[in-house]
């Protein structure tokens, strides 16, 4: 099972500056616990994220030397991802293609055609700098702007993904609309018609609603998935009101009570969960 813990999306919608070095003490918490991945940062514009014009600095006050955690940078365009790719440090370059045009055109300020193209080209940046590329489908269970949105859709996107040699792709609920019936049709016939390809989740949700929706993906043969302690996060190009990410600690309450190992040091992620409130208050 691999558990990738996101402090840059819980970070990123918050009005106040977390000071560099407070991320930087966090982060490198996070590196102790055994994460597959730390989404950790992002290069993107600093007027709409302010809150991560700092990233290359943070990854400089990384401690990577004793961590098994590998470091996934976001991108929103051509421009970010050559940037994401001058440092050796990062592993992934995440870029968010949305199935809602509208969305897509707020988030990035390109249409989905472009983003298809950009796509093309960061796919090879990635092979040439020796990254991979993670899409993320964000609005992949719904949007709130009336745009196309049904299962064979998903599935064409993914279809275009996988002609580009894709090798993950998180189906990503931006707004919490997901729902364990949607959850499971998606993964159920996703994985099987594209056994090449590592299929994750990055789901929003409300608290009461996390239990069902990581066994909903974890029974549908998902193996990968995102959360950020305590829920922190969302995404403040979505909608007025953020939806938090999936509680970490809440996933790992369902793995431990199904016996699913997931190979973290739960000393060290406890450390993290109490040094939280430092960075989120």
């Amino acid at each position: 099972m691999k558990i990738v813990e996101c402090p840059r999306d819980a970070m990123q919608g918050l009005h106040d500056f977390i000071p560099t070095e407070t991320k930087i003490n966090y982060i490198n918490q996070l590196l102790k616990v055994g994460f597959d991945t730390i989404d950790f940062g992002s290069f993107v514009s600093t007027k709409a994220i302010p809150q991560m014009r700092d990233t290359a600095t943070v990854l400089e006050g990384l401690n990577l030397s004793e961590t098994r955690s590998k470091l996934l940078a976001i991108v929103a365009n051509i421009r970010g991802a050559k940037d994401a790719c001058q440092f050796d440090e990062i592993n992934y370059l995440g870029y968010p293609l949305s199935l809602s045009e509208t969305f897509q055109q707020r988030n990035t300020n390109r249409s989905i055609n472009d983003a298809f193209n950009d796509l093309a080209e960061m796919q090879e940046l990635s092979e040439d700098h020796e990254k991979v590329l993670v899409v993320y489908l964000s609005m992949g269970f719904g949007n709130p702007y009336d745009d196309p949105y049904e299962m064979d859709y998903v599935g064409e996107f993914v279809d275009r993904l996988d002609k580009m040699e894709v090798q993950i792709i998180s189906l990503a609920d931006t707004i919490g609309v997901s729902n364990p019936s949607k959850i499971s049709t998606l993964f159920t016939t996703l994985i099987p018609k594209f056994p090449h390809i590592e299929f994750g989740a990055h789901l929003h949700s409300t608290p009461d609603t996390i239990a069902e929706k990581v066994e909903a993906a974890y029974e549908s043969g998902c193996r990968r998935m995102d959360g950020a302690i305590k829920g922190f996060g969302g995404c403040p190009m979505a909608k007025d009101d953020l939806t938090g990410n999936m509680a970490t600690e809440k996933m790992l309450e369902y793995f431990s009570s199904n016996d699913i190992e997931t190979g973290l040091d739960l000393d060290a992620f406890n450390q993290a969960l109490a040094q939280s409130s430092e960075v989120f208050n």
